[in-house]
C-alpha cells in the first residue's frame, strides 16, 4: 500500500505539496496503484560540488521521497553517491531527509570522477539482496558522461533481464552526447527490453515546476512496465 496523505502531513508535512503534485503526474501516465522500490543514484564527481552546495540534490532527493510514498510504504528511499567508485551507500526517508545530502556528501571527502558502472552494479545488488517483489525504478542523476563508457552500456544491457528501470536526470550545460544514445539502444539487438530513460533538467535544475520533472520522470516508465510484463521480467 502507499503511504497516505495524512501520514505524509504527520512526519513530513513540508513533503506534502511534492507529494500531490507526484500524484496528479501518476494518475495522468496511468501509473496510480503501481507498487515499485524507488532508488537515486547521485553524482558526486568534482564539478557537481555547486550542485549540492545551492540544494539543488537535496530537493531532487525530497521530490524523489515525494515519488515514492506512492510506490512504496517504507518511507525510505536508499541512495548511492558515486564518483570513481561508490562513495557510500545510505537513504533518505520522510523522517529524516532535511539537510541530509549536504551532510552524506561532505562527510564522503573527496569527490572524483564519474563511474556510471560501479553506482549501477552497487543498486542490482542491493535489490537482489532486498529480495524485493515489486520492480524498481531507479533514479539515476549526473552531469556529464562516464569515464568508462563501455562498461556503463554492458551493465545497462545485462540489466534489461532484471526488473529495474534506470531513469537518468542531466543537471548542467553538457550535451549528454552518451545518455541520449544510452537511451535509444535497440531493441533486441542491444538488450531485451528499452530500460532507461534521459532526459536534461539544464543549467538550473531547481527552476523546473515540480510537476514538470514528475512527467518528466514517469514518461517512459509505462512503456518499460508493460514491455516488461510482456516478457515475463515483471511479474504480475
Amino acid at each position: 500500500m502507499p503511504i497516505s496523505l495524512d501520514k505524509v502531513q504527520q512526519t513530513a508535512p513540508g513533503l506534502v505539496s511534492l507529494y500531490k503534485q507526484a500524484a496528479v503526474s501518476l494518475d495522468k501516465h496511468r501509473l496510480s496503484g503501481e507498487r515499485a522500490a524507488v532508488y537515486l543514484i547521485l553524482d558526486r564527481s568534482g564539478s557537481m560540488r555547486e550542485f549540492y552546495k545551492d540544494g539543488t540534490v537535496q530537493h531532487l532527493a525530497e521530490q524523489i521521497l515525494g515519488l515514492a510514498a506512492h510506490f512504496d510504504d517504507d518511507g525510505t528511499v536508499p541512495v548511492v553517491f558515486f564518483s570513481t567508485g561508490v562513495d557510500g551507500i545510505a537513504e533518505v526517508s520522510l523522517t529524516d531527509y532535511s539537510g541530509r545530502i549536504d551532510a552524506l556528501n561532505k562527510s564522503y571527502g573527496h569527490m572524483g570522477r564519474t563511474n556510471y558502472a560501479a553506482a549501477m552494479e552497487a543498486v542490482i545488488a542491493h535489490y537482489q539482496r532486498s529480495g524485493a517483489t515489486v520492480p524498481a525504478f531507479v533514479v539515476f542523476q549526473t552531469d556529464g558522461g562516464p569515464i568508462n563508457k563501455g562498461a556503463a552500456t554492458e551493465v545497462l544491457c545485462r540489466a534489461a533481464a532484471l526488473p529495474l528501470f534506470w531513469q537518468f536526470v542531466g543537471f548542467g550545460a553538457d550535451e549528454f552526447r552518451f545518455l541520449r544514445r544510452l537511451d535509444e539502444l535497440p531493441v533486441p539487438a542491444k538488450r531485451v527490453v528499452d530500460n532507461a530513460g534521459f532526459f536534461a533538467a539544464g543549467k538550473d535544475p531547481l527552476a523546473i515546476p515540480d510537476a514538470g520533472l514528475y512527467d518528466q520522470l514517469m514518461a517512459e516508465f509505462p512503456d518499460w512496465l508493460a514491455a516488461a510484463r510482456a516478457q515475463g521480467i515483471v511479474r504480475g
